[in-house]
C-alpha cells in the first residue's frame, strides 16, 4: 500500500473532477468546496447506501427532511445560543486566527513564528446568523442550523401522530449543516458547510442500555460490510469525562485513519431525554409519548447515530487510494472503491473507433445504463483508457473488439486484479452483478 497523503488526495480530486475549491476563479473561499461530476456521484452513492441501510432495511425507522431555517427558540432550547462556542485567539503580528484549545499559547505562532503575540482567549459562537423579513434587527435574527438533529426532535410528535410509529422507532435524515469554524483545515474534513446523516432512535427509558450497544454494532458493520472500508482503518473511541456532554449517559466515536491521523467519523450517543425535555420546556408543548398498549406516558430516551457525509467521502477516497507498481518504472494510481459506491460502475470502451466498433460499444453502453452507472470512452490507446478508469475507481471495464462483431462476446476487465475474461453480451449484466455481490476488498 502506498502512503496516502492529503496532497495526493487533493490533487487527484481536482484532476479527475471529484472536488474543487469553491469560487476558485476568484481566489477561492476557505472552508467551502464544490463537488464535481464524480464527487457528487460518490457522495450520493454513500448517502443512498446509508438511506437504504437505515430506512429500507428497517421496519421501524422513517425519514424526514427538516428545514435548514428554524425558529430561533429551537437553538435556545438546544443550548446552541449560549453554549455552542469555541475559545478563539488571534496572532497580533500576522492576524492569523486559532482555536485556543488547539495550540500552545506560550509557543511561537505557527504561521509567523513570533512568540508572545496572542490575544487573550475569547468565546466565539459557531452558528451563522442571518435575518428573515424586511427589517434587520435583533427580532429578525435566525440561524443556519449547526446540526440536523434538532429538526428531528421538534417534529417528534408530528411523526408519531402521522406515521403511526410505536416506540422503539427511529427518525432519520440527511441534510446540510453550517458552522462558522474558526479554522478550516484538512480539505473537506472540517468545513463551514457540510452534510450529515443522522438517526435518532426513540426508546423507553431503561431500554436505552440495550439499544446503545446494538446501534454501535450496526454502525460499524455498515462501514465494513456495506461500503467496504478496511476494518483496520476503523476503531472505537469512548468519550472520557472531559468529553462527555453533561446530559449524556455514554458516547462513542467511530474513528477512521485519515491521512492526518485518527479522527472522528461518526458518533453514537446515548442522549437520555434531554432534547425532548428541553423542547417541552421552551415551547410549552407536551412532548410525552403515550404507549398504546400500556397507557404509560413518558418522554422517550434517545440513542443517536450521527455521521458526517462529507467526512464519509474523504474516508472513501483515503481508504481506496493506492499506487501500484505494475512494471519497472510503471506505477498506476487506483481507487479501490467498493462497486456499490463507485461513481462509475462500468466503462465501455471500443478497441478502435472504426469498423463499427464505436457504434456497437455506444449502443451497449446505453443498454447498460438501466442497471449501472456507465461511462463511454473511445479516446486514446486502450491501456491509457484503462488507467483513467482505474484512477477514478471504476471497478469494471468492457472492451468491444473485432471478435465482438463476430460472436457477441466482450472483454470484461476487473479493476483490482486487472484480470480480463471473455463474456457473452447476453450474460454481461448478470456477470457484473454477481461480481459486485461477491466483491471482496484486497
Amino acid at each position: 500500500m502506498a502512503e496516502v497523503t492529503m496532497d495526493k488526495i487533493v490533487s487527484l480530486c481536482k484532476r479527475r473532477g471529484f472536488i474543487f475549491q469553491s469560487s476558485e476563479i476568484y481566489g477561492g473561499l476557505n472552508g467551502a468546496y464544490d463537488y464535481g461530476p464524480l464527487g457528487v456521484q460518490l457522495k450520493n452513492n454513500i448517502r443512498d447506501a446509508w438511506w437504504k441501510e437505515m430506512i429500507q432495511l428497517h421496519d421501524n425507522i422513517v425519514g424526514l427532511d427538516a428545514s435548514i431555517l428554524m425558529h430561533p427558540r429551537v437553538w435556545e432550547a438546544s443550548g446552541h445560543v449560549s453554549n455552542f462556542t469555541d475559545p478563539m485567539v488571534d496572532c497580533k503580528q500576522c492576524k492569523s486566527r486559532f482555536r485556543a484549545d488547539q495550540i500552545d499559547l506560550n509557543a511561537p505562532c505557527p504561521v509567523c513564528g513570533n512568540k508572545g503575540t496572542f490575544t487573550a482567549p475569547r468565546n466565539f459562537n459557531l452558528m451563522f446568523a442571518t435575518h428573515i423579513g424586511a427589517d434587520v434587527d435583533a427580532a429578525s435574527t435566525i440561524y443556519l442550523r449547526p446540526e440536523t438533529a434538532q429538526g428531528i426532535y421538534v417534529d417528534f410528535k408530528n411523526v408519531v401522530s402521522s406515521s403511526r410509529v410505536k416506540v422503539p422507532f427511529g427518525i432519520a435524515q440527511v441534510g446540510k449543516s453550517f458552522r462558522n469554524e474558526i479554522t478550516t483545515k484538512n480539505f473537506i474534513f472540517r468545513s463551514c458547510e457540510f452534510e450529515q446523516m443522522e438517526m435518532q432512535w426513540f426508546c423507553k427509558p431503561g431500554t436505552d442500555e440495550q439499544w446503545f450497544p446494538y446501534w454501535r454494532e450496526q454502525r460499524m458493520n455498515f462501514y465494513v460490510n456495506r461500503i467496504g472500508i478496511h476494518p483496520e482503518h476503523l476503531r472505537w473511541h469512548q468519550h472520557g469525562p472531559d468529553e462527555l456532554a453533561f446530559y449524556a449517559k455514554d458516547a462513542f466515536d467511530i474513528q477512521f485513519l485519515f491521512p492526518m491521523g485518527w479522527q472522528e467519523l461518526e458518533g453514537v450517543h446515548s442522549r437520555t431525554d434531554y432534547d425532548l425535555t428541553q423542547h417541552q420546556k421552551f415551547s410549552g408543548k407536551d412532548m410525552t409519548y403515550l404507549d398504546p398498549e400500556t397507557n404509560e406516558k413518558y418522554i422517550p430516551y434517545v440513542v443517536e447515530t450521527s455521521a458526517g457525509l462529507t467526512r464519509n467521502v474523504l474516508m472513501a477516497l483515503s481508504d481506496a487510494y493506492d499506487e501500484e507498481v505494475v512494471a519497472e518504472g510503471d506505477i498506476r494510481t487506483v481507487l479501490h472503491f467498493h462497486p456499490s459506491i463507485a461513481p462509475v460502475t462500468v466503462a465501455v470502451l471500443p478497441l478502435v473507433k472504426k469498423d463499427g466498433l464505436a457504434e456497437y460499444a455506444s449502443k451497449l453502453e446505453h443498454e447498460l445504463r438501466d442497471d449501472f452507472a456507465t461511462y463511454y470512452d473511445q479516446s486514446g490507446a486502450i491501456g491509457r483508457r484503462y488507467r483513467r478508469q482505474d484512477e477514478i475507481g471504476t471497478p469494471y471495464c468492457v472492451t468491444v473488439d473485432y471478435d465482438t462483431m463476430n460472436d457477441n462476446t466482450v472483454t470484461l476487465r476487473f479493476r483490482d486484479s486487472m484480470e480480463q475474461v471473455r463474456v457473452p453480451v447476453s450474460e454481461l449484466v448478470a456477470t457484473i452483478k454477481k461480481a459486485t455481490k461477491d466483491y471482496k476488498r484486497v
